[in-house]
């Protein structure tokens, strides 16, 4: 197949809302994880490589051929600093080199809003916050997705790789508590956002929302409309169900007004969940 797309952190939550989403006649799906992912089931054009991201042989070997990159892998959550300087900063080192080396034209990196988890909703125009917003990261994992934006940057300039980061708000089938409501990526809205990076003809580096179209919304969605992303979901309709007779109420508290939640008051180096 000509079209064959790497997807590394397959296993990950977001990989595995992704396979089935992603799959196109003619595209082969190369499935990449620590955990190996499901073996393909009868008829699905994939292949299931078990490896890390941190391994830079298994990588240049799984590049081999591939028209695009969508880096998933690393640690999804906050963790000490030096699991997150291996799997996060360093293994999208490995990452990015690798693609350079096999001449893949264009990579899409996991970045997430916890690379700018302090804005408060006070520091939000209107419009909703750019999705270039200068980093402002909540926690080592923030960091990592930083450094991650910046090595995008970096190989874009240097090699002419077109890079796409995704500051990812909430990628799950729904929103599980108020502030996600504002945070919210429907896993269908997550395929159109990967499948816009990987059409869009203007090559570049780019940092954009990984947001739904929510009536409840902090971060613009421009930099995602310019590259043809066009969410059609809402977290609302989950609104009442979570917000009960205060579904009126804006986001209370300090850890719904932050973008980073519960992780700008985590101890750094701690394990947190999302």
């Amino acid at each position: 197949m000509s079209d064959v797309v790497l997807i590394t952190g397959a296993d990950g939550v977001v990989g595995r809302l992704m396979r089935a989403r992603l799959a196109r006649e003619g595209r082969l799906l190369r499935l990449l994880d620590v955990v190996r992912p499901e073996d393909p089931a009868e008829g699905e054009a994939v292949e299931v490589i078990e490896a890390s991201v941190t391994d830079e042989a298994a990588m240049r070997a799984a590049c081999e051929g591939v028209a695009a990159i969508i880096h998933l892998g690393g640690i999804s959550v906050e963790g000490p600093w030096a699991d997150i300087l291996s799997a996060n900063i360093d293994g999208t080192r490995v990452v990015m080199e690798a693609a350079r080396d096999a001449g893949v034209a264009r990579v899409v990196l996991a970045s997430s809003n916890h690379a700018a988890g302090f804005y408060d909703l006070d520091d939000v125009p209107d419009v909703g916050l750019a999705a270039d917003a200068f980093p402002r990261p909540d926690t080592y994992y923030g960091v990592s997705k930083v450094a991650m934006e910046a090595l995008g940057s970096l190989f874009h300039d240097r090699y002419g790789i077109d890079v796409t980061a995704l500051r990812i708000g909430s990628c799950f089938e729904k929103p599980w508590d108020r502030r996600s409501l504002w945070t919210w990526m429907s896993p269908d809205d997550g395929a159109r956002l990967l499948e816009a990076c990987l059409a869009t003809p203007e090559p570049g580096f780019r940092v954009v929302w990984g947001i739904s179209r929510n009536t409840r919304r902090w971060w613009s969605l421009e930099a995602g409309e310019a590259i043809g992303y066009h969410p059609q979901d809402d977290s609302e309709i989950f609104a009442a169900e979570l917000l009960g007779e205060a579904i009126d109420d804006g986001p209370q508290g300090p850890e719904e007004r932050l973008a980073g939640g519960k992780f700008c008051f985590t101890p750094l180096g701690e394990h947190q969940q999302k």
